[in-house]
């Protein structure tokens, strides 16, 4: 039998070292399909539920493995769901590969049945590479420069190819005139910056007396590093959420995350810090770090695209995280001469984070109806294993994985960082747990999101259970039936009171349906049951849904806002949603007072 275009595409992927795709079937793809069949499920076909599901578990699976994720779709519509999952994986600098099918090329331009201007459709997510396979030559240079651009930009690119190319016998490109040949693989490589700019780097950093570092993603191949350079400079080290399992959190330098849903140590080194490090991080709230002219800034970054449009930073370091702090360590060593580092400014760091985890604590105690959502990140975080991974998605449930999850070494978690789309925390894990079969995964999840898509994808972990050597995968969610990080933005940053039309959740009975799968499922509705709740879905047999009704007015408090700020939230609350019934009660003004202890008054 002839190979076929199709059946060299999968060769091809199986060559770059591709393990399983993430897709959903359709016509537009039926020649990959019948080659997929024909090349024994190798590399794995992995099928969602919706087309944007496996957009996003390609994007958690190259989070979590460093590889390339891999999705396929059909044409029109099947091409169409797959864009919100490709932009997280554009604004999260994630390398991935959309290959989606096209209608035949000898209907395309008559307004055929689902066709779509493919480029048109993609020229924006996938600006690095897009192209049209139309004749079988061209298919080895288009596809290997796919994947070679999404590893060297960390990006999503896509290729397109019409349904009767799948299906045409495969003949490489020749050595003739405007052929183009192809080849496989591609070198690492490291990129330092130059002398100069390493020694201005020093000048800068070793004349302040109040250092800040601040970490990204990019920092995640130079933990060490970042360690160093923090306990030789006498830095606290905040980190953007992409960076949360970058450094660990037990270190008591680290102040945890920064941003809206950060913690007050962060936002308490920037404000007072006299120099700014910033490593591998494109944080884009400019508001929360250091005032222009307080602080002297240099930047570490492998993509010049990315550097110095964050703060006015002095110098900008391109190069890799790892090799540049490498070459900089020793730099900073000798030209500090022995001078010892400002203790004073250090144990202030420390003392802010030890003051901070003593007020999460209490926060995470305090009495609430029926659960106080923060207790339910709370409890879960001792029983962590070493080597868990976490999702969270968008919502309210990212300020309590932002700030109630402790990182330690060997754990790993991530978010939608940029994008901030709701509906990745589900499909991430499923990415994840193809990733490390033989580690834990849980994903933490909002109600909105549950019912958005994550209820279906928990069909897609019951399909897989079997493939996976460790057998946790723990969906929690928070049901409060409320959109509950929306409704407290309208309170805290309009005035005004939650829009129950645009707010209000049903009550879905998440543990039940996965209990339909032949899962397990359990429901928390009191708080005596949650550490209960937690150990149950950790010894479960296989994927587990493990609900809590949490109470939706516990206020996701900004680590900025003073006690007058939330006294007037509380009190414009009051004017409009006071008749909320068992949701939210006549005393939700002293319920946001209550959750402000140990919150500082200035």
């Amino acid at each position: 039998m002839s190979t076929k275009v199709a059946d060299h595409i999968l060769a091809r992927l199986r060559e770059w070292g591709v393990e399983q795709v993430f897709g959903y079937p359709g016509d537009g793809i039926n020649g990959l399909l019948a080659a997929w069949g024909r090349a024994d499920d190798q590399p794995r076909f992995i099928q969602s539920r919706h087309e944007e599901m496996s957009a996003f578990q390609a994007v958690g699976y190259a989070k979590f493995s460093g590889r390339l994720g891999v999705c396929a779709a059909t044409s029109g519509p099947g091409a169409i769901h797959l864009l919100n999952g490709l932009y997280d994986a554009k604004l999260d600098h994630v390398p991935v590969l959309a290959i989606v099918g096209q209608t035949h090329r000898t209907a395309m331009g008559g307004s055929y049945q689902q066709e779509v201007d493919l480029h048109t459709l993609f020229k924006d997510v996938a600006s690095e590479f897009v192209e049209t396979v139309t004749v079988p030559e061209q298919l080895p240079n288009v596809l290997d420069r796919a994947i070679r651009t999404a590893y060297a930009r960390r990006c999503p690119t896509a290729i397109i190819i019409p349904g009767d190319v799948q299906e045409l016998d495969y003949s490489a490109p020749t050595h003739e005139f405007k052929m183009v040949p192809s080849s496989l693989g591609m070198s690492e490589s490291t990129a330092t910056p130059t002398d100069d700019a390493l020694h201005k780097a020093v000048e800068i950093l070793n004349a302040g007396d109040k250092p800040a570092i601040l970490i990204g993603q990019g920092a995640a191949g130079a933990v060490e590093e970042v360690q160093e350079i923090a306990e030789l400079l006498g830095a606290g080290v905040a980190k953007a959420l992409l960076g949360k399992d970058v450094l660990s959190d037990e270190l008591p330098f680290v102040t945890g995350s920064i941003g809206l849903l950060g913690t007050r140590p962060s936002y308490e080194l920037m404000r007072d810090c006299d120099t700014l490090l910033t490593i591998g991080s494109s944080f884009p709230y400019t508001q929360f770090m250091p005032e222009f002219g307080k602080a002297r800034g240099v930047q570490i970054d492998i993509d010049p695209h990315m550097v110095g449009m964050r703060y006015p930073y002095e110098v900008n370091l391109v190069g890799d995280s790892k090799a540049t702090l490498r070459r900089l360590i020793p730099l900073l060593r000798a030209d500090r001469d022995g001078r010892p580092t400002d203790r004073e400014w250090f144990d202030t760091i420390c003392s802010n984070v030890r003051r901070w985890h003593e007020t999460m604590e209490r926060r995470a105690h305090q009495s609430a109806d029926p659960i106080n959502p923060e207790f339910v990140a709370k409890a879960l975080d001792p029983l962590l294993p070493q080597n868990a991974i976490i999702t969270s998605d968008s919502g309210s449930v990212a300020n309590w994985y932002a700030r109630h999850i402790t990182m330690r070494p060997g754990m790993r978690g991530s978010l939608s960082g940029t994008l901030a789309t709701m509906g990745a925390g589900v499909p991430y894990a499923i990415g994840a747990k193809f990733a490390h079969p033989d580690r834990p995964v849980f994903a933490l999840v909002g109600d909105g999101a549950m019912q958005m898509n994550g209820l279906a994808e928990v069909i897609t972990a019951a399909k897989y259970r079997d493939r996976w050597s460790d057998p946790r995968l723990v969906f929690a969610v928070w049901n409060n039936q409320d959109l509950n990080q929306v409704t407290w933005e309208m309170r805290a940053m309009e005035g005004a009171p939650s829009f129950l039309p645009s707010q209000a959740l049903p009550d879905v009975q998440y543990a039940a349906f996965a209990r339909s799968l032949g899962l397990t499922g359990i429901r928390v509705e009191k708080p005596e049951d949650v550490e209960a709740g937690w150990r149950a879905a950790l010894e479960a047999d296989g994927p587990a849904v493990v609900e809590f009704l949490t109470d939706p007015a516990v206020p996701p408090i900004p680590p900025h806002a003073s006690w007058e700020q939330m006294e007037a939230t509380a009190a414009s609350i009051l004017k409009g949603d006071a008749d909320r019934g068992s949701m939210i009660k006549q005393g939700l003004k002293a319920k946001v007072q209550e959750f402000l202890p140990g919150h500082d008054r200035h």
